[in-house]
């Protein structure tokens, strides 16, 4: 019989995230559809995307040789990245990520994000 102290004391680990050293680089391999390294050695696998409330992106990984998860951030689009979205829009196509080569953007309530990385674009009309 386990006590209720410990469970909790297990909930708490499974919560936390590692953050990643060098998350620029590893960013661009991932925007690139390259395969990530892992700090531990072996390879980062995707386990999800989410958007976060100021328009950036949250990415959960793990890692194929230790198990271990980490969260690699990816900031908001820039006013140039948004401004090539609303031209995309006021065209009549489809808008596509301007950091994913021909991902189509996903409306999420109100916006129109990038099903890849989670980064806001734009107001969905």
């Amino acid at each position: 019989m386990t006590s209720s102290h410990s469970d909790r004391g297990v909930a708490a680990e499974t919560d936390r995230r590692l953050s990643l050293p060098d998350e620029r680089n590893l960013l661009r391999l991932y925007y690139e559809g390259g395969r990530l390294p892992s700090p531990s050695g072996g390879f980062l696998m995707v386990l999800g995307i989410r958007p976060e409330e100021k328009g950036s992106g949250s990415i959960l990984l793990e890692c194929t040789s230790s198990s271990l998860r980490y969260q690699m951030s990816v900031p908001k689009a820039t006013r140039s990245e948004r401004k090539k979205v609303r031209a995309m829009i006021d065209e009549g196509s489809d808008p596509k990520c301007p950091r994913h080569q021909g991902q189509l953007l996903v409306r999420i309530r109100h916006d129109l994000a990038c099903p890849s990385c989670g980064v806001l674009y734009a107001k969905a009309k």
